[in-house]
């Protein structure tokens, strides 16, 4: 079964992290990545842009609207995906909670209801 796990964050967040110890924290994520992608449970880790960055697409009269930024009700938003595929939900919850910084924020989990292959 395929499970996403989600990570929240926002700017004040990141701005008060000090920045020396950002090499200390990348280097435990990479070792989180590794692991759990060599034993071939985790297919994917993406990390996203500030959301200063994000776009609003909509359409209009058959063509692309473009709007900067997302309307956030509220100061956290989606900073980072994993794509996980586990035995069994108890497995996905251990590696969720495995994640460094698990141990001090949430790790938002949840199952894949339905999946389209992109090769089909």
């Amino acid at each position: 079964m395929k499970y996403v796990a989600m990570i929240y964050g926002n700017q004040a967040k990141w701005d008060s992290f000090p920045a020396e110890a950002w090499p200390e924290a990348i280097a435990r994520q990479e070792a989180f990545n590794a692991r759990y992608r060599d034993s071939g449970e985790l297919l994917g880790a993406y990390g996203l842009a500030d959301a200063a960055a994000a776009q609003l697409v909509r359409r209009t009269d058959g063509a692309p609207a473009v709007t900067d930024g997302p309307y956030l009700e509220t100061k956290e938003y989606l900073a980072s995906f994993y794509l996980l595929e586990c035995e069994s939900l108890q497995r996905a919850q251990e590696i969720a909670a495995d994640m460094p910084f698990a141990d001090v924020d949430p790790v938002e989990l949840w199952p894949v209801l339905h999946e389209s292959s992109a090769d089909s």
